[in-house]
């Protein structure tokens, strides 16, 4: 029988893997060299009789050896961050605020430790900010089924992964961003929630103000995480001696930096500013790190003598630590996305023990008030 042209088939990459040839599996199977040629090559669609033979020779079920290639859906979608014009990219997807949102997978964007699975891939473009998508998969369900985070809270992943086993058809996808990036991408639509640590001096507030300024009369909810310990990673032991910031310039202490508009700059400048320190008396105060890991990996390669970032962090990386200041994580969420099931599955395992055992033994965090609305705006 002539292949049908939606019918696909790996049987060559399984026979191969088990160390079989044409004339071995044929053998097995009590059929001829010939046919398994065919239908490697596309040329034979087998029997019912000759598909169970051949997926019982080779100790597998059929649906593992053939497939209907069907018609994947193709979606326009926004893109959440410009790319070269006429690029092909991978990207991952999720619906947010009713359109579909293509987070292109470019870079440290598509890993975390491992390369992230796309979702489809962009086939054209059709405006300066919006691409048609191809979808790997007919997925729509698990894409309809998936909350936005942007943050840069490392204890966001322990969350995620947390509640996906309490929802199996829950996914979370993590965008890594700082404090203010996070916000503004809460405010374009790109994410159902920003995860923040920006504390301003003149209200004595964690995350509201910039939460007004930024999001200019939108109502939004903040819904705190925890509270974690900021403060100067340094090398264990301590060997320069460093207890205060005034000490990073009577010792000469290399820092690392983070961007502007993460939580981590901004303590130091505060800090610096409140000891009446100059930035640029501070060696390596421009050095730019874009991550709570990358800057503790630069203390631990030697890069720097001294970096922000928080407890739980020190201790994940085995390096010293000096605690600077205690911050408020919060997780913003605009209002009209509270009622929506996939958000409301997320923030009910705020308060699932399988949660907090993550945040406890990590250390670092005081999660009393964990899932307790703290401010409305």
């Amino acid at each position: 029988m002539k292949q049908d042209s939606d019918l696909r088939n790996n049987l060559k990459s399984i026979r191969t893997r088990l160390g079989m040839s044409q004339q071995d599996l044929a053998n097995i199977a009590n059929v001829t060299r010939q046919t398994i040629s065919g239908v490697e090559s596309g040329l034979y669609a087998p029997s019912v009789a000759i598909t169970l033979r051949l997926a019982k020779a080779l100790g597998c079920q059929v649906e593992d050896l053939f497939w209907l290639e069907r018609d994947l859906p193709e979606i326009e979608a926004v893109l959440a961050k410009p790319v070269p014009n006429g690029q092909q990219l991978r990207v991952s997807m999720a619906r947010v605020g009713g359109q579909w949102i293509a987070y292109p997978l470019i870079g440290k964007d598509a890993f975390r430790q491992d390369m992230i699975p796309a979702d489809g891939e962009s086939t054209s473009q059709t405006g300066t900010n919006k691409v048609r998508v191809r979808l790997l998969d007919d997925n729509l369900d698990t894409l309809h089924n998936t909350v936005v985070i942007a943050g840069c809270a490392p204890v966001i992943s322990l969350w995620a992964r947390a509640t996906e086993r309490w929802h199996p058809q829950l996914r979370v996808q993590y965008n890594f961003a700082n404090s203010m990036a996070a916000l503004h991408s809460l405010c374009r639509g790109e994410a159902h929630i920003a995860g923040m640590h920006l504390y301003d001096p003149e209200t004595g507030e964690y995350n509201t103000p910039f939460v007004r300024d930024v999001l200019a009369g939108r109502e939004a909810v903040l819904i705190t995480l925890g509270v974690w310990e900021e403060g100067l990673l340094l090398k264990s032991g301590n060997p320069m001696g460093i207890r205060t910031v005034s000490d990073l310039v009577a010792l000469r202490a290399t820092i690392v930096n983070r961007e502007i508009g993460s939580g981590s700059r901004m303590l130091l400048e505060q800090t610096l500013q409140k000891e009446q320190i100059p930035f640029d008396a501070v060696q390596g105060f421009d050095n730019i790190l874009k991550s709570h890991q990358d800057v503790a990996q630069a203390v631990v390669r030697g890069v720097a003598d001294v970096g922000m970032s928080t407890a739980s962090v020190a201790t994940a990386f085995g390096l010293g630590f000096i605690p600077l200041h205690q911050s408020r994580y919060d997780l913003v969420i605009l209002k009209e996305y509270l009622e929506e099931a996939p958000v409301q599955q997320l923030l009910s395992t705020l308060g699932h023990r399988m949660v907090h055992s993550q945040f406890e033994i990590l250390g670092g965090y005081d999660i009393s008030k964990i899932g307790e609305v703290v401010a409305t705006v």
